[in-house]
């Protein structure tokens, strides 16, 4: 018998063979997420498979599936959803994949915040949240599919990062951890030192439970104005993005021809014209035509606060969705992640623009990080080789662009920031290397 197949059986003797997935289509299905949207990652992960996926219904059964991988030495790599798009959910390594769905309740709704398991969906909190006069205050284009647990661990921003900032800004408050060592400890952590947990793509401990603020729900109305130029969008986009009697959600800024990819909605956008996406809370249509009137802009279509949730909203075709879209019509395509520099935006998409024409095409998606409002972008790109892309990444940030890079897989080059404190805290929570090993690099260095 060989040592996998002897662990294997172990495992199911101490867990229970109902909790293993071990055939060829689970293994496949379960061991990967979107990487498949890098050229340059697909080729590298298409073949990474878990050696077995474990799937956990209780807080505890992840304490019993982390103990026996430490005694075994066996990789663990954590999943929600796997709507991740840099690999952090393919197990380099393969060992085991520990799927966190099943681990799906919401805890507690409280006055501002919600008390939920890692594995509860975005979109049903969302549902649970507005019935109880509350909504969440950031998620991603994803949110439907992707869970709280995976959001946290994998993902930095999104709709609603336009008032409420990134992960970092005060958007999780308390985290439940569980550590990588003979037994593992349970770790309640809040305050500054669940940082370290957000986007460690389960690195530096598995989280369980998560709390996360909630905000009052808005009546939120969906708007398209359409411009000539994008300069003209941009500075748009910009004057609402910063207008405090303008409550949002939403904030996004196309380049022609980004909108022909957007086949359901394709009707409200005219050729040529770039176009701002909107949502904002009911009642700021005026202002809204105000500052349209400023900037030879036009309302193209107006989704009323009823409709909202019933209809497919704006914020299906922003943020990583744009992608997407883009993918249904050209399969060439992929995409950067950048942070503008909010006093030069304006200078670095013209020089941009003047390197690249169509090869690469702008959306900005405007955000305050740290307080301080940010046109973030994820450029779609026409791909023909990495050498290519590379080039690419260098003129970004040569122009002062910072650039996240989404083709690769580690921590270290994709943007994280500082990483030395996460870099100690994996060494004490997990000893051996065992969670995720690959994807923070420098960790046992």
């Amino acid at each position: 018998m060989s040592t996998n197949a002897a662990w294997k059986n172990e495992m199911a003797g101490a867990l229970g063979r109902g909790r293993l997935l071990m055939d060829d289509v689970s293994l496949n299905r379960l061991s990967k997420d979107y990487y498949w949207y890098s050229p340059v990652l697909e080729p590298l992960l298409k073949d990474k498979t878990a050696d077995s996926i474990v799937t956990v219904q209780e807080e505890r059964d992840v304490a019993d599936v982390l103990a026996f991988a430490y005694r075994k030495g066996i990789p663990v790599t954590t999943r929600g959803a796997g709507t991740g798009n840099y690999g952090q959910a393919v197990p380099l390594h393969g060992g085991i994949v520990l799927d966190m769905s099943g681990l799906d309740r919401v805890l507690e709704i409280g006055d501002g915040f919600a008390r939920v398991q890692a594995g509860v969906r975005l979109g049903a909190l969302e549902r649970q949240a507005r019935a109880c006069g509350q909504e969440l205050r950031i998620y991603p284009s994803t949110y439907m599919k992707a869970t709280v647990g995976g959001f946290v661990c994998g993902g930095s921003g999104g709709i609603g990062s336009i008032t409420w900032g990134n992960l970092w800004d005060g958007n999780v408050l308390r985290a439940v951890v569980y550590t990588m060592e003979e037994t593992p400890r349970r770790l309640e952590v809040e305050g500054d030192d669940v940082l370290d947990y957000i986007h460690n793509y389960g690195t530096t401990g598995i989280v369980t439970e998560l709390t996360i603020p909630l905000a009052k729900r808005v009546e939120w109305m969906q708007t398209i104005v359409l411009f000539d130029s994008f300069g003209k969008a941009a500075r748009y986009s910009e004057t609402v993005a910063a207008d405090e009697r303008i409550t949002k959600r939403l904030v996004t800024t196309l380049e022609w021809p980004i909108p022909t990819y957007f086949k359901p909605i394709a009707k409200y956008f005219s050729p040529g014209c770039a176009a701002v996406l909107l949502e904002s809370e009911e009642g700021t249509m005026p202002l809204l035509e105000e500052h349209a009137v400023a900037y030879g802009g036009q309302i193209s279509h107006s989704i009323p606060a009823e409709q909202y949730r019933t209809v497919i909203g704006l914020s299906d075709f922003t943020w990583n969705h744009t992608t997407l879209w883009a993918l249904k019509t050209d399969p060439s395509i992929t995409y950067l992640q950048a942070g503008f520099d909010p006093a030069r935006y304006k200078e670095q998409v013209v020089a941009i623009k003047q390197q690249f024409g169509d090869e690469v095409l702008l959306h900005l998606e405007w955000i305050r990080s740290g307080g301080r409002l940010t046109p973030s972008s994820l450029p779609i790109v026409k791909y023909t080789t990495k050498e290519r892309l590379y080039e690419i990444i260098h003129f970004f940030e040569t122009n002062g662009v910072r650039i996240f890079d989404p083709h690769v897989w580690t921590l270290e080059r994709g943007g994280r920031g500082e990483l030395a404190s996460m870099i100690r805290l994996k060494r004490e929570n997990d000893p051996l290397g065992l969670l995720n090993p690959g994807k923070l690099a420098e960790s046992l260095g």
